[in-house]
């Protein structure tokens, strides 16, 4: 077995016209496996989610165009697709999730990562406020580890007036960021301290989902920032 399924005719489409971006990304997904672990895959599925919903020219738009790259993907049927699928599931739009899944069971006979059955099962942390000025508004970063403490990560999440996101990274290495934070906070450049996480989950799921418009840099990591909003108390 090769790890891949005999090619299927293609699927009837809701946006045909869009038949060959889907086609590049179920070719783009086979990647996917070779990534080192469930943090870099959900990266990496953002960004495609990302891309797809700057693009949209509204939202039943983007979820016609989701659920027709649901059907190539299992269409393709490759262990790239099936990844991808899988990562759909775990931090895609909550209204494809179920079909995604479906689908990758689908391909149940096809191999993946071993690290696919951590893919968003994700505890949060500590949640840390950074203010650098009146004007900067402020850094939300929240910290977040995989079931059994796992690769430590972050969302950092910038709201400036009106709590619109302005930025938006996931951050690897926490360690690295905090250190910098706290030697900013010692030359006075800004103020670093503790955030209750119960009261960040509702301010950044509302920011997240509301907001009217949104950076054109924000949204590859905008899918994966509302999964981890998502799993944030309160």
């Amino acid at each position: 077995m090769n790890g891949t399924r005999p090619h299927a005719a293609s699927p009837r489409l809701m946006l045909p016209g869009l038949r060959e971006v889907y086609e590049a990304y179920a070719r783009a997904a086979d990647e996917l496996p070779t990534l080192p672990g469930a943090l870099q895959a959900e990266v990496w599925t953002s960004a495609q989610l990302g891309a797809l919903e700057s693009a949209a020219p509204h939202a039943e738009g983007r979820r016609t165009a989701l659920g027709d790259l649901i059907t190539v993907l299992r269409a393709a049927g490759t262990p790239g697709t099936r990844t991808f699928l899988r990562a759909l599931a775990a931090i895609g739009p909550p209204e494809v999730r179920r079909v995604a899944a479906s689908a990758a069971a689908e391909l149940g006979e096809l191999p993946e990562p071993p690290w696919a059955g951590a893919l968003g099962a994700v505890r949060s942390g500590q949640v840390w406020l950074i203010q650098e000025g009146p004007l900067d508004g402020d850094r939300l970063v929240c910290e977040f580890r995989y079931e059994g403490g796992a690769d430590l990560h972050a969302l950092a999440v910038r709201l400036t007036h009106g709590d619109a996101p302005s930025e938006i990274v996931i951050v690897g290495d926490v360690r690295a960021l905090m250190a910098a934070a706290r030697q900013a906070m010692q030359a006075e450049l800004c103020v670093v301290q503790p955030y209750d996480a119960a009261a960040v989950g509702p301010r950044l799921r509302a920011a997240l989902a509301g907001a009217e418009t949104i950076p054109d840099d924000c949204y590859p990591a905008l899918a994966l920032a509302r999964h981890r909003a998502a799993a944030l108390p309160g």
